[in-house]
């Protein structure tokens, strides 16, 4: 046992041996060539700094799309004509937006990301298209108003001061 061993100790040596010979004498015809030597641990920060920056970019990428998806929520329930809580979405889009920006802030480094660039242009177009929406809806509302103000009015006077209104450019 103890011989067997012995020959597997000194097969062991001898491959070694070979294998440093090898290394030794294609080292020595390969000298002029350039050698990348590996730093101890730069692989495993680079991947680390890789995980860190893909967590920020999908933090950030989440948030941008679900105030998109808000503002996409309001402005079909706007389109459509359904009922809609006003206050509500207020709050939300608020919550959102206060979230996209501080994430913004905090990974800043991230705005010239491609991916994050684009989805912030879809979340304007959006943005915009819920502006014109609630512009429209605005103004109808002023209308509305405005003439309910003037069948109030209009409810009320008995004519007697009308004239005199009239005159004074009321």
């Amino acid at each position: 046992m103890q011989a067997q061993e012995g020959a597997m100790a000194v097969a062991m040596d001898q491959a070694v041996a070979d294998t440093e010979m090898t290394t030794t004498a294609a080292a020595a015809s390969d000298a002029l060539l350039p050698v990348l030597l590996s730093i101890g641990g730069g692989e495993a920060m680079v991947d680390a700094a890789d995980a860190v920056r893909s967590d920020e970019m999908r933090g950030l990428l989440a948030a941008i799309r679900r105030l998109a998806s808000i503002v996409e929520e309001e402005t079909t329930a706007l389109a459509t004509g359904q009922k809609i809580d006003f206050d509500d979405f207020s709050a939300r889009k608020s919550r959102s937006m206060l979230e996209f920006v501080r994430l913004m802030r905090a990974r800043m480094h991230l705005g010239s990301e491609v991916e994050i660039t684009e989805e912030i242009q879809r979340l304007r177009e959006k943005l915009e298209r819920n502006r014109s929406i609630l512009e429209m809806h605005y103004d109808a509302v002023r209308e509305v108003a405005s003439i309910i103000v003037k069948a109030v009015k209009d409810a009320e006077s008995d004519g007697t001061y009308t004239g005199r209104t009239a005159q004074d450019g009321k």
